[in-house]
């Protein structure tokens, strides 16, 4: 048979694009809506019988148009107004264009050799994602101590010392906030020591506990989240009951219902009793785009780590995940050697050693969409975006709360409004999202607060307009028993 062309033959690669592009605009038209319908049990039939045998005898040539197609209308569609249950935004199409760029070039970040120009890109990228994250008045603050060295009980410099000069922070491309969260929890008990004790609110990412778990540190201790938030006070009693080191991980923009905690109050806790404090900005982080909502994360810059992900305000096709590291030598405990990707005379010789960047080897170029997406729309595009999506949380809280058959459970913090029918049970609220879900007529998280099952909206698409939200509410009405 005929050899295919790689992808790198862009003159065949061009008829395939086409192909792609009408592939997913007919499999958004079948599908009709945000989410396929009939429930796993019909999505699965429907996509086993339009792929048929992914291995046959003989070859398909319309294989991509047929799988592409498939995949199209058994997908819920992140750009859709009525897909709003969790944090999972549509791709800008810049982002996605360079995405395509990085999977036809295919570099792989784990020796410079394969990889000469992305190695840089990522170099340039992350030192300046870091300053920017780490700038203590890009969220309205400074910070006299960023809590990052030191076992538990030891105090910070006195004032009257003359403080270091503060080392160059950094950052790490990551896969998401999970391994952000991993890799920050690393770092603290490579810092610290096997003993290192994590300290997180209720309300915390399940991914710190289970990192905990993974690493072998102690059982973590859970602090009471009673406001949806991470208590100052509660913090300060565990911090001052329980023997050291401590790494606090406090968060910015919870899953649930996307709140903040108190990060000045947390972060002058965590200076009292010498503590490491970790952010986990997955979700808030992209708040630092915006001139109005930025102060929101006045504290940011006191954590010795940050995790942030930009495919959830930042809209990057996944994965695009970041740890910032406010003190560089702590990424010293991630070095590894393997001869054949960076010996010790490569490295000598000047050739950029970069399997201390990450615990993963093969590792695609995820930085070149963020490059590309930082470059175009500049942080007043990206920031406008925010705005967008934040008035849209707001507008339709003012739709629930003026609605006299919902009840609003607070105002938006980010762009996740919780919300549920008047008088209706929790089972109604579950069975009435399940309906949605099957039907394919909205997709809507959950969330359990205050001891009540919530339905959860999370406005991430610039694109919603006041309507689609009015729509939403009605589809919503008009599902759940009375």
């Amino acid at each position: 048979m005929t050899t295919p062309p790689l992808a790198s033959a862009t003159d065949a690669l061009r008829p395939l694009l086409d192909t792609v592009l009408d592939a997913l605009r007919e499999g958004t038209q079948a599908r009709g809506g945000p989410m396929p319908g009939g429930g796993p049990e019909a999505v699965a039939g429907r996509l086993r019988a339009a792929v048929g045998d992914v291995l046959p005898e003989e070859g398909d040539p319309e294989a991509l148009r047929h799988v592409v197609r498939a995949l199209t209308e058994g997908s819920a569609d992140p750009a859709d107004p009525l897909c709003a249950a969790h944090l999972h935004c549509p791709p800008l199409a810049v982002a996605a264009a360079a995405d395509l760029a990085a999977s036809v070039l295919n570099p792989s970040l784990d020796s410079w050799d394969q990889a000469p120009a992305a190695s840089a890109l990522e170099q340039l990228v992350t030192r300046k994602l870091a300053d920017w994250i780490y700038d203590p008045h890009s969220c309205g603050q400074s910070c006299r101590w960023g809590g990052t060295g030191g076992r538990s009980g030891t105090p910070p410099a006195r004032a009257s010392e003359t403080p270091p000069t503060p080392a160059t922070p950094d950052c790490l491309v990551t896969t998401g906030g999970t391994e952000s969260n991993q890799l920050a929890l690393l770092l603290a008990r490579e810092t610290l020591g096997p003993a290192v004790r994590l300290i997180c609110g209720a309300n915390a990412h399940h991914s710190l506990p289970r990192s905990a778990w993974l690493l072998g540190l102690p059982d973590p201790v859970i602090v009471p989240a009673p406001a949806g938030t991470l208590d100052p006070a509660a913090l300060d009693a565990a911090l001052t009951e329980l023997p050291g080191p401590h790494l606090v991980a406090a968060t910015a923009g919870t899953t649930d219902a996307g709140l903040i905690d108190p990060l000045p109050e947390i972060a002058a806790v965590c200076e009292t009793h010498g503590a490491r404090l970790h952010i986990d900005a997955a979700y808030g982080g992209g708040l630092l785009f915006s001139d109005r909502h930025r102060p929101k994360l006045t504290g940011l810059s006191a954590a010795g780590t940050v995790t942030l992900d930009l495919h959830k305000l930042g809209w990057q096709p996944v994965a695009a995940g970041l740890l910032a590291v406010k003190t560089p030598q702590d990424l010293d405990a991630l070095q590894h050697h393997a001869d054949y990707l960076n010996a010790d005379d490569d490295t000598e010789a000047g050739l950029p050693d970069l399997l201390g960047r990450s615990l993963r080897t093969s590792r695609r170029p995820d930085v070149l969409k963020i490059a590309v997406t930082l470059k175009t729309l500049g942080r007043t595009g990206l920031g406008a975006l925010v705005d967008q999506v934040c008035d849209r949380a707001s507008e339709f809280a003012d739709l629930v709360d003026a609605h006299p058959r919902f009840e609003l459970h607070d105002r938006p913090t980010i762009s996740t409004v919780l919300f549920r029918p008047a008088h209706a049970t929790d089972d109604d609220i579950a069975t009435t999202r399940r309906h949605l879900l099957t039907t394919g007529r909205a997709v809507l998280g959950r969330a359990r607060m205050d001891g009540r099952l919530w339905l959860k909206a999370t406005l991430l698409n610039p694109h919603t307009r006041p309507d689609d939200l009015a729509a939403l509410l009605k589809l919503v009405e008009g599902t759940t028993p009375r």
